[in-house]
């Protein structure tokens, strides 16, 4: 590869890892918006914000996609743990209405 494959190489990489960037912020933005389907839901089922057992089951299933799709595990139940958190944050909000 030549200097000038390089660079373009380089913005296209750069350009469509933006592209991506936009495409998980619309999927975090959705999955966060459910938080509300999900409060509305606990309240009639009497059913408290945190659900350890679910949040299990979400790791366990993180784990698996981790190693089948060969990214670090660690990393991916970082982020995992942050969107959870942000989802139970956003039914806080709601049940306090």
């Amino acid at each position: 590869m030549n200097r000038a494959e390089a660079l373009k190489q380089l913005k296209n990489s750069r350009k469509r890892i933006d592209e991506l960037d936009e495409e998980i912020i619309g999927l975090i933005k959705e999955r966060t918006s459910l938080a509300g389907d999900i409060a509305r839901a606990k309240m009639v089922l009497d059913m408290d914000i945190h659900d350890p057992e679910r949040e299990e089951d979400i790791h366990h299933k993180i784990r698996e996609i981790a190693n089948n799709q060969e990214i670090n595990k660690d990393s991916l139940t970082q982020i995992i743990k942050i969107l959870t958190d942000l989802s139970k944050e956003e039914q806080e909000k709601i049940l306090r209405r």
